[in-house]
């Protein structure tokens, strides 16, 4: 007996041996998944900000250019007579002297325009009469002024009214030469 029969190895350390490789395995496993993740996450940001700066860039590039006017076919403008109103009460006695011009869409129209000249004036005289000054004084107002004005004459013409119907309706817009308030 010389020899002593080498000790059976512990049940117990070969158990802890394996489960220090298995945990430090599955961490490597998660750790090279979330890489992998994060970096899917950065490929599709990037190309997400790249289509974005395309798109961008594209839609510059469509605003910047010039609309191109069909010089053959110049527009039709049916200059009105000036106004002078009284503006509504509230802010002190205060009046509106105006000039402006309709912008219609069918050079006819403006022959035809003549017979309904009576309710068109009539319809601008009291849409302009029932301003206060505060909304005509600044460019929205008067840019509304010009749509309600723009609607209100459709509406004498048969068209329905609305920004929506203004490509298709008689008149297209409502210009003014001239504005005053005093």
């Amino acid at each position: 007996m010389a020899k002593a029969k080498a000790a059976p190895p512990d049940d117990d350390a070969e158990a802890t041996a394996k489960p220090k490789k298995g945990k430090k395995l599955k961490l490597i496993i998660i750790i090279v998944v979330l890489i992998v993740i994060l970096a899917g996450a950065g490929v599709v940001g990037l190309l997400l900000l790249k289509k974005g700066k395309k798109d961008d860039a594209a839609h510059e590039e469509t605003a910047a250019a010039p609309a191109m006017v069909d010089l053959s076919k110049p527009p039709t403008f049916v200059p009105l007579d000036p106004f002078v109103v009284n503006l509504a009460l509230g802010e002190g006695d205060r009046f509106l002297q105006v000039v402006m011009s309709l912008h219609v869409a069918d050079p006819k129209l403006s022959d035809g325009l003549k017979g309904f000249m009576p309710q068109i004036r009539h319809r601008i005289n009291l849409l302009l009469s029932s301003k206060l000054p505060s909304e005509l004084a600044t460019t929205e107002g008067r840019e509304a002024l010009a749509n309600e004005i723009a609607d209100g004459v459709n509406e004498v013409l048969g068209a329905p009214p609305g920004a929506a119907n203004r490509a298709t309706a008689p008149v297209q817009a409502v210009l003014f030469s001239s504005f005053i308030i005093q």
